[in-house]
């Protein structure tokens, strides 16, 4: 974990929010921040190449995320 840093960007939360409690991410240097919406001062932080391989493994069904 992370602590929270006001130099990220804009927090995005994922388009498949429907609630309050929501996965927001942001850049942060080079890399991503996750969090939870209802816990914004808890967050994780990966580098680029890091979020990218999970990104990567998302798009082609890698991961199940139900």
């Amino acid at each position: 974990m992370v602590q929270p840093d006001s130099a990220v960007g804009q927090w995005r939360k994922s388009s498949r929010c429907e609630a309050q409690n929501c996965v927001e991410v942001t850049r942060r240097g080079d890399g991503m921040a996750v969090r939870n919406s209802t816990l914004p001062q808890e967050q994780l932080a990966f580098a680029g190449p890091v979020w990218q391989t999970f990104v990567d493994g998302v798009r082609v069904g890698k991961f199940d995320l139900r």
